[in-house]
């Protein structure tokens, strides 16, 4: 069973706004993400000013998957004790860095005492023409961006005891936010990629009830490689030469990789969170 689904599903209801990045309300959008020690990151893989950097960016993510604008974050920061004041600064730093880039005002929070550094963000966007997860038909292209595979070749090489360079992909994600204003208007829907490719196409799919079938093969160091924050989007294959130029004038990759069918399709790549 997917514990993730299920428990999710038991707030859901017909009216439930729940199932895409973020919740719409009106022309806000709500969203959170979780950042937690051990679970998604170690201490010795990134620095403080490192943490608190991806705690926001991945938050960001969501926004920017939505085609939003980012405009106020909440925090929720667990740290130990035994934290020095060059670490409280330094992933203070991080977190407002993150926030500078995208004109985002940090207007409260909670903080406590822990044995580890658990970060919890809430984001605040306003979009006037959001993209979400729902209007996907049969015929459709499935497409991602840039280059997918390299999260998880990083953390094997951390898990390993190595180092990664400080603008690696897994520190600091590259969002796709001109890309996703610019093209919104050909994308039949969309998401982040954060648990890996494979896993987010299930998701995509089975909300909107259809299926796929692959274009080509694809390595499982691409199909399973999650935290890469890419975009996932479908649009019309009439649009296909319209989102080419779109990611060609924005410098983003673009990789076709399935045509939505009927059916159901099963992502078979092993679950991050349960």
């Amino acid at each position: 069973m997917n514990v993730e689904n299920y428990f999710i599903s038991t707030f859901c209801s017909s009216k439930s706004v729940i199932g895409d990045d973020g919740a719409l309300i009106g022309k806000w959008i709500y969203s959170k993400d979780l950042f937690f020690e051990n679970i998604h990151f170690k201490r010795k893989w990134l620095s403080p000013y490192q943490i608190g950097y991806k705690s926001m960016i991945i938050n960001i993510s969501d926004a920017v998957a939505m085609n939003a604008v980012p405009r106020y974050a909440l925090l929720g920061v667990a740290m130990p004790k035994s934290i020095s004041l060059h670490e409280m600064n330094e992933l203070s730093r991080g977190i407002q860095a993150a926030a500078a880039e995208y004109n985002i005002e940090v207007i409260g929070g909670d903080t406590i005492g822990n044995s580890k550094i658990d970060i919890s963000v809430t984001i605040v966007s306003y979009s006037n023409d959001p993209l979400t997860r729902s209007g996907l038909k049969e015929g459709d292209i499935i497409a991602y961006t840039g280059s997918i595979g390299n999260s998880a070749k990083q953390l094997r090489y951390l898990m390993a005891g190595g180092k990664v360079h400080t603008k690696s992909r897994f520190a600091a994600p590259v969002l796709r936010k001109d890309f996703v204003t610019q093209s919104r208007r050909y994308l039949r829907c969309g998401m982040d990629i954060s648990d890996g490719l494979c896993s987010d196409i299930e998701k995509l799919t089975r909300l909107n009830r259809l299926g796929i079938r692959w274009d080509k093969r694809i390595p499982k160091r691409i199909r399973c490689s999650g935290e890469e924050y890419e975009m996932l989007v479908a649009y019309s294959p009439k649009h296909a030469l319209a989102i080419r130029r779109i990611a060609a004038r924005t410098r983003t990759a673009i990789t076709p990789v399935a045509h939505v069918v009927r059916g159901q399709y099963t992502n078979r790549c092993k679950r991050h969170h349960f």
